[in-house]
């Protein structure tokens, strides 16, 4: 005949009701942290297969206003794809990069040496590098974006730039500065390591842009930077 179990002795029981809560508590924990660091990354990706499965195009518009596509090639699009006027965030100062759908306000001479003073502005927007050139002047503008202290603080700063690495040669970025247009082309793309400083303090003669986000998207372990110059509108 079987001996019946013994009932729990109630330090038994609580022993096993604290390791399972500890286990739950850890096991929350990490799907937490996973999904705040991933989250923004992974819909900016959704967002963009939906775009691209549907044809959806964006266009940037005028500062203020929503502005009529020009005649042409682009008429034609807007009668079998939707087409959304990106109007900028900010006439003063913002970015538009109508690819990958990005619209964002920009800040201006933001110390990139001192943390304290740029994660703050990355929760706003884009940084503008303290000490380069703004647009319609002559030299380097360099730009940043999707920074941060550590990995599983990514998704407290704002996505604009997750998009990056999918822009190629010949992809136009606009920006806005004090209510005039800017229009830059792609010319390269590059992935380098976060001591790469160098490429913050190039000089050139002409009006050249740098965009600079982390890579790979949700973490920090390197920088990707894409290149454009100064084209006509």
């Amino acid at each position: 005949m079987k001996k019946k179990a013994s009932p729990l002795k109630d330090s038994e029981f609580r022993r096993i009701f604290f390791l399972r809560a500890i286990g739950n508590f850890l096991v929350l924990s990490t799907l937490f942290i996973v999904a705040k660091t991933f989250y923004l990354p992974v819909s900016e990706e959704v967002r963009y297969l939906y775009d691209s499965v549907l044809s959806n195009r964006y266009i940037a518009g005028e500062a203020g206003m929503q502005k009529e596509p020009p005649k042409g090639g682009l008429a034609q699009l807007f009668k079998s794809n939707a087409v959304e006027i990106l109007v900028p965030a900010d006439p003063e100062f913002s970015i538009v990069i109508p690819k990958i759908g990005a619209n964002a306000r920009i800040l201006p001479n933001v110390d990139a040496s001192k943390e304290e003073v740029y994660l703050p502005a990355l929760q706003e927007g884009v940084a503008h590098t303290l000490g380069t050139v703004f647009p319609g002047e002559k030299g380097h503008i360099f730009l940043f974006a999707h920074s941060t202290d550590y990995f599983w603080n990514v998704g407290s700063y704002n996505a604009v730039f997750y998009l990056l690495y999918k822009l190629e040669k010949g992809d136009r970025i606009t920006l806005f500065y004090k209510g005039q247009r800017y229009v830059y082309q792609v010319i390269q793309k590059t992935v380098v390591n976060p001591d790469e400083v160098h490429y913050l303090t190039r000089k050139t003669t002409n009006e050249f842009l740098t965009l600079q986000t982390c890579w790979p998207p949700g973490t920090t372990l390197k920088r990707m930077l894409v290149f454009a110059s100064r084209v006509s509108d």
